[in-house]
């Protein structure tokens, strides 16, 4: 309990929305942090890198909008406003130039793994 809520504040000095998080999750503090843990291995991480190098824009929108929910609900701020500049190209069928903000994003989940590593 102590390290749940050393993590959450930690999340929330890196920028993370925790105080709306909780509101979407009605307070069940439990329930975030497990949400947190699974988010943080979601396959469309990989999925959307995966189709950033094939050039597939159908797919790799898909795995970033998904990635989007997600980030966004958890108030995961610092990935959300990535995945954003990843999002809206791939939206309008544009794919080039993006594989830096996909590393820049994978940079940023690996911060967060840390401190959730750190946590337990």
């Amino acid at each position: 309990m102590e390290n749940d809520m050393e993590l959450l504040k930690r999340l929330e000095n890196w920028g993370c929305d925790i105080e709306g998080a909780m509101d979407r999750f009605l307070g069940d503090e439990e329930l975030y942090i497990e949400c947190l843990h699974t988010a943080c291995e979601e396959p469309s991480f990989e999925k959307l890198g995966e189709n950033l190098a094939a050039g597939n824009v159908k797919e790799a929108f898909e795995a970033a909008h998904c990635l989007k929910g997600v980030l966004a609900n958890l108030g995961l701020e610092p990935m959300l406003a990535i995945t954003v500049q990843l999002v809206e190209p791939l939206r309008a069928g544009k794919s080039e130039n993006l594989f830096p903000y996909y590393k820049e994003l994978l940079a940023a989940r690996e911060t967060f793994r840390t401190m959730l590593k750190e946590a337990e």
